[in-house]
């Protein structure tokens, strides 16, 4: 089996199974989630433009695994390395950023670029993702600043249809599962689309993060 688990017991019959990674196949990648089989049953991973583009290309891969357990729910969260995972955790530990929120602020900036906003205190960028407002933005700064410099955390390491097109539509398709208008991430990636059309469907997203 290639799922590891670790079980948390809090009494006999109370505990709480977290998994820590998943690895086997890759059935589907798309920048807004993966689609894992191992051993037969596809796990549908939630993941950020970081996590995509270090699993492009790959048939095999192993993600680090965060899960999110509701009444109506359970969710799971992949990452490619152990530093996005623990910048991520650091973000919803954060007053007012949900598990969503975190993965649209490192969908808009890598988790360097995060880890050096909060170290200069330039809340100004890390608010211009969609979601951020001024005082979050703020928070995260504040909340964060002490516990990334304490981490010492380091990162570890084709159709007929036109790569335009191909572009603009997976770009779509993963803000639409991030929560976004259509009409209103149509209009950012139309915007992108004509000032550079040659942009990847990850700096597309990108750029309408900052925008929609």
């Amino acid at each position: 089996m290639k799922i590891l688990l670790s079980v948390s017991k809090t009494d006999f019959y109370d505990y709480i199974i977290m998994y820590e990674y998943i690895t086997g196949k890759l059935a589907e990648l798309t920048p807004s989630y993966a689609v894992i089989d191992n051993n037969g049953i596809g796990w549908l991973v939630n993941i950020s433009l970081n996590t995509f583009s270090a699993l492009e290309g790959k048939s095999d891969c192993k993600v680090l695994i965060h899960q999110v357990i509701r009444e109506d729910a359970n969710i799971l969260f992949g990452f490619a390395d152990a530093f996005e995972r623990e910048v991520f955790r650091m973000l919803i530990d954060v007053s007012g950023v949900g598990p969503n929120t975190a993965r649209v602020v490192l969908s808009s900036m890598s988790p360097v670029e995060l880890q050096n906003a909060v170290i200069q205190e330039d809340a100004k960028l890390i608010g211009k993702v969609k979601g951020i407002g001024p005082k979050t933005a703020q928070r995260i700064v504040i909340d964060l600043k002490d516990k990334i410099k304490k981490s010492g955390a380091t990162v570890a390491g084709v159709t007929s249809v036109s790569p335009q097109n191909m572009h603009r539509d997976e770009a779509l398709a993963a803000l639409v599962m991030l929560g976004y208008q259509k009409a209103a991430a149509e209009k950012a990636v139309d915007a992108a689309l004509k000032h550079n059309p040659s942009l990847s469907a990850e700096d597309l997203i990108k750029l309408a993060l900052r925008s929609v």
